[in-house]
């Protein structure tokens, strides 16, 4: 938890102080630990790699990443395999590994990993589609990494180029399919069965993400894939207890990269990493200077982003915890040469963490790409299912630069079937009247009936982005808004915006428009 705290006031990515703390238990440390089993490593770090990709799924928000999915999944295809040529190139003929070795640390380190992006990155914020297209190559990239991974360790010849390329489209499909599946069925069911207690859905959201992966692996197909769709579906389902879940969710993401880094810190021998320190330079100086940006510009070539925005993503390329576990692979199977390539790549990870990390920010305001950081913040709801009154209760948490501070209840115009029923302020309740106005920082408890359910949820999203006016001005909720004004206002409403507001028609119209809803 200290080390939590340390990492977000550095704002060094916290995966190091983690790998001090092993690195300072283990051999050549303060406890001298012995410890060398890479088949355990490898195994703990595949359960952790699992949670960590569930969490990120979670946290992904859809309307963000629909965007730059197109963008993200070429990226984590086309871009791997230039990563990978690119750097096994510049390992083979510049620090004189064998090819066979070379091809291995191509693959390992052409995995990102957004958690480091984004830890350095919280003060400050970036348009949503850089954010989308980094967080999606994360959550994809994996999959196809870890393949080649696998296939460059197997003990023996390397398949031809396009049998591997069958193979590895053949386990995406799969995994893909499998995620969405057991997302969808597994979103459903939530939403459908009330569970007994609050505290087992955030237990289900993770046991349904995790058998996403086992489905996967079990069916030869890409398990980091199935987990990482299957948990991105869970969290844009509105599922029940949301807030709850997210916050397990995230707590079990910190236990699983602290235990991770901690167990890599004693596997590695600091006194052998001495010989392979300019060796793991120069493959990174070929990676973050040379392969990282022709794979971003490579691969984005199509879809016309500025330049800007393609720099900032070649130097967001961070490396964290996949490549190191990605590591122990040809060690478990006896490559040669294996353990120097876990040195390389170990070595790497930490140097370049440590130039790439703090310098991110400063890249991003120099290229003048930050985002507006006043942008208005998405509301927190919550959702209870009331089975036997077939029923919602929603908690509605304000945040601070909400559009909502300012409206009063009853120009929510929630939907029939629906009503705010309690406010809490400064620590006291009261039940509201349509008169009252609601603040930031305010909490609402909204019931709704089963019909209206996400009628109600839309309409108040509408009004924390665009205000009491949300519907009238395009500025959302347009769907909700016409359904709840009935027939006669909605085709008026759609009369005005034709017509447009220039002349005395026009605002006479809009004026019996305004009318008419208010009285509805």
């Amino acid at each position: 938890m200290a080390a939590v705290r340390i990492s977000s006031r550095s704002g060094l990515p916290s995966l190091l102080l983690y790998l001090g703390i092993g690195i300072a238990m283990g051999q050549d440390g303060f406890f001298d630990v012995k410890f060398d089993n890479a088949e355990l490593t490898q195994v703990i770090g595949y359960a952790a790699l699992v949670v960590i990709l569930a969490e990120g799924g979670l946290g992904t928000k859809w309307k963000e990443i629909k965007p730059a999915l197109p963008a993200a999944v070429v990226l984590s295809l086309v871009g791997v395999g230039v990563s990978v040529g690119v750097t096994a190139a510049g390992a083979h003929y510049l620090v004189g590994l064998e090819w066979r070795q070379a091809l291995i640390i191509g693959a390992v380190v052409s995995s990102t990993d957004a958690a480091a992006v984004f830890s350095v990155l919280r003060k400050v914020p970036l348009p949503a589609r850089i954010t989308g297209v980094l967080e999606a190559e994360s959550g994809f990239n994996d999959a196809p990494v870890v393949i080649l991974v696998v296939a460059f360790s197997t003990v023996g010849p390397v398949d031809h180029w396009y049998v591997l390329v069958g193979e590895i489209a053949l386990e995406l499909a799969i995994g893909a399919a499998l995620g969405i599946a057991v997302g969808w069925l597994g979103s459903y069911g939530l939403r459908h069965v009330a569970l007994p207690a609050s505290g087992l859905y955030p237990i289900a959201v993770m046991a349904i993400a995790v058998s996403a992966y086992a489905a996967g692996a079990m069916l030869h197909g890409s398990g980091f894939l199935a987990v990482y769709l299957a948990a991105m579906i869970l969290g844009n389902a509105k599922l029940p207890h949301w807030p709850a879940t997210r916050g397990f969710a995230d707590g079990l993401g910190w236990l699983a990269q602290i235990g991770m880094f901690v167990l890599l810190g004693l596997l590695v021998t600091p006194h052998d990493l001495i010989d392979d320190f300019w060796p793991a330079v120069v493959v990174g100086l070929v990676l973050t200077v040379v392969a990282r940006p022709l794979e971003v510009f490579i691969s984005l070539a199509p879809f016309r982003l500025p330049w800007q925005e393609k720099a900032l993503m070649s130097w967001a390329g961070l490396r964290g915890a996949v490549p190191i576990i990605l590591a122990t692979i040809p060690m478990v199977s006896g490559i040669e040469g294996s353990t120097r390539v876990f040195n390389i790549v170990f070595v790497l990870v930490v140097v370049y963490t440590l130039i790439q990390g703090p310098t991110l920010p400063w890249l991003a305001k120099a290229l003048k790409i930050a985002d507006d950081p006043s942008e208005t913040a998405d509301l927190g709801i919550e959702s209870a299912p009331l089975e036997r009154l077939r029923g919602h209760l929603l908690s509605v948490a304000i945040p601070a630069k909400s559009k909502m501070h300012g409206v009063e209840v009853g120009e929510l115009r929630l939907p029939a079937g629906a009503a705010v029923t309690l406010v809490v302020r400064d620590g006291k309740s009261f039940v509201p009247a349509p008169s009252t106005v609601l603040r930031r920082g305010d909490e609402l408890l909204v019931v709704a009936t089963d019909p209206v359910r996400d009628a109600t949820e839309a309409r108040l999203r509408a009004i924390g982005e665009g205000g009491k006016l949300a519907g009238w001005l395009g500025t959302g909720g347009n769907a909700a808004d016409e359904a709840l004004a009935g027939p006669n206002v909605a085709n008026a409403l759609k009369a005005v915006k034709k017509l447009g507001r220039t002349d005395d028609h026009g605002k006479n119209e809009g004026r019996s428009a305004r009318n008419a809803k208010a009285h509805h």
